[in-house]
């Protein structure tokens, strides 16, 4: 089964960091570009870290430029998202997702876009004191 499931997240106060997981399973990792996306209550869904899929380039929103950093083990399967100084308007439902290395685009044009291979169910941030 073809899946990638997210972890990490949680309640954190103002200030604080998270390290958030996403496991593949069921594909090769290596051949995919992953980003993290969320999507807090009333908004829609952002693209805010994308990585590439061999030289590990990567690519951030401006909300969280500096703050957050996307890395990825493909001999684990997994990429995380370690957030640092988290404030209450990274509250929001966090998702990863795949998309085939093998498709002509560019990292920000896919952090832009919601037409991926795969999706996780997502893992709750909560930023509050």
């Amino acid at each position: 089964q073809l899946q990638l499931v997210e972890s990490g997240g949680g309640l954190v106060q103002p200030g604080g960091s998270l390290r958030l997981s996403c496991a593949a399973s069921g594909f090769a990792l290596n051949y995919y570009r992953i980003g993290w996306f969320r999507q807090a209550p009333g908004k829609e869904r952002e693209g805010i870290a994308c990585i590439s899929a061999s030289v590990g380039a990567t690519w951030y929103a401006d909300s969280v430029k500096g703050r957050f950093t996307i890395s990825r083990e493909d001999a684990q399967s997994s990429v995380y998202l370690q957030m640092n100084s988290l404030n209450p308007e990274d509250t929001a439902v966090y998702y990863c997702a795949a998309l085939r290395a093998s498709i002509a685009t560019t990292l920000r044009r896919m952090c832009g876009q919601t037409s991926l291979d795969y999706w996780g169910q997502g893992t709750q941030v909560t930023v509050s004191s």
